[in-house]
């Protein structure tokens, strides 16, 4: 079936995208650790009967590279707070402005903010942003922050032809207001895509998507997923294998990775799992069984391990309870900015965030084992730190 009817696939569509949200949650909780994939002759063993085999090995025969995962500055976070960030439920652009230029300076010491978004980024180089519209534009990566990051990176010496958003689904990018209009200048692209007509395939009678994937880069787990040709016609493929987009194996040279703070269960979907998730197809097979090793390992490969230099976590508004999809019962006000080039530190610290939100309403006593978990296989894989207590926290308080 190659059309479908767009509100009906929307609603389909989002009751799909919580039952998945609702089941990596509960897998994660019930997660125990796996081998030590540090060593690439371990990696990829099973330590625990029915977690299935993955190709974590691959990952390791291609080398890293200077300023690979975790970054420049492995272990340090800036977080940076400002209650006048929202007002009268609107995010205010110029705090949230000041707020990502001061954890940019935090981040890095420098005393000139072009200085410190240089030590990211330079001229000629095609730089993606990694926004997350899943859970719709109640819930999204916000303009805002998105546009103050851009604002700064011109004002570093980057061009907006240099630029791209990108996220798994192009439409879902449309549908918050990811746009050419919205954005003029900068790339606006999706893995899967739907065409004016609201087809996903083209002429040549193959998904739009399957020209988007990267047959030579993939995550392969030894689980299977179809999916339902009516509710998800987007799905670039079933089987066993995860097929990296083209975004980051070909078209990008670095990455911006920007997240925004919401949980997942007892956990939290921030920089690791929106790389992961986001960057791969056949993902749905994944959650049940896999959810903490794809958030580590995906992120593991080189298309990402060695191209996301630095995360921003959209911390302004977000989510406590329901996520990551969007139930506005469980909206809040976090006032914040989250940065590092270490992905791992950063979901450590947006944990304690979401977690005492979560203790504070009574959703859970304390923070869990589990819910760490996905963070630990990746310090384990040398993505970054997860440790609490080596981690370097620079916090500032502007209002």
């Amino acid at each position: 079936m190659n059309q479908v009817n767009r509100r009906n696939f929307l609603r389909l569509a989002g009751a799909g995208a919580a039952a998945f949200a609702a089941a990596p949650a509960a897998q994660a909780m019930g997660a125990v650790p796996v081998a030590n994939v540090m060593n690439p002759e371990t990696a990829g063993q099973q330590t625990q009967q029915g977690k299935p085999d993955t190709n974590i090995a691959d990952a390791a025969k291609v080398l890293r590279k200077p300023g690979s995962m975790p970054g420049i500055y492995p272990g340090r976070v800036a977080l940076v707070k400002n209650t006048r960030s929202v007002k009268d439920n609107l995010i205010v652009e110029q705090e949230v402005y000041d707020m990502i230029a001061r954890s940019m300076l935090e981040l890095t010491g420098e005393k000139k903010l072009k200085k410190a978004w240089r030590k990211f980024v330079g001229p000629g180089e095609r730089i993606g942003l990694k926004v997350n519209p899943v859970a719709g534009r109640s819930l999204s990566t916000s303009h805002e922050v998105v546009r103050a990051v851009i604002a700064q990176l011109e004002e570093s010496g980057i061009k907006r032809s240099q630029l791209t958003i990108w996220d798994r689904r192009e439409f879902e990018l449309t549908d918050v207001g990811f746009t050419a209009e919205n954005y003029p200048g900068i790339r606006i692209v999706g893995t899967e895509q739907m065409d004016k007509d609201g087809l996903y395939y083209g002429k040549d009678g193959k998904l739009y998507g399957e020209h988007m994937i990267d047959r030579d880069w993939y995550y392969w787990a030894d689980v299977e997923g179809e999916y339902d040709e009516y509710t998800m016609p987007y799905m670039v493929n079933g089987g066993k294998y995860s097929y990296f987009t083209k975004i980051v194996t070909q078209e990008l040279d670095k990455i911006i990775n920007i997240p925004i703070l919401k949980n997942a269960g007892m956990t939290v979907t921030l920089a690791l799992k929106n790389l992961a998730f986001g960057s791969v197809s056949n993902t749905g097979r994944l959650h049940a069984k896999l959810w903490n090793e794809t958030c580590a390992q995906v992120c593991a490969f080189a298309p990402l391990r060695d191209k996301v230099v630095l995360n921003i976590v959209d911390g302004i508004k977000g989510c406590f309870n329901g996520g990551p999809g969007a139930n506005p019962q469980f909206f809040c006000d976090y006032h914040a900015i989250i940065a590092g080039s270490d992905p791992v530190a950063v979901d450590r610290i947006g944990y304690d965030i979401v977690i005492s939100k979560r203790i504070a309403e009574g959703l859970q006593k304390a923070g869990t084992p589990q819910g760490l978990e996905f963070m630990l296989q990746a310090e384990r894989l040398s993505l970054g730190v997860a440790d609490r207590e080596k981690i370097e926290l620079k916090e500032v308080i502007l209002g």
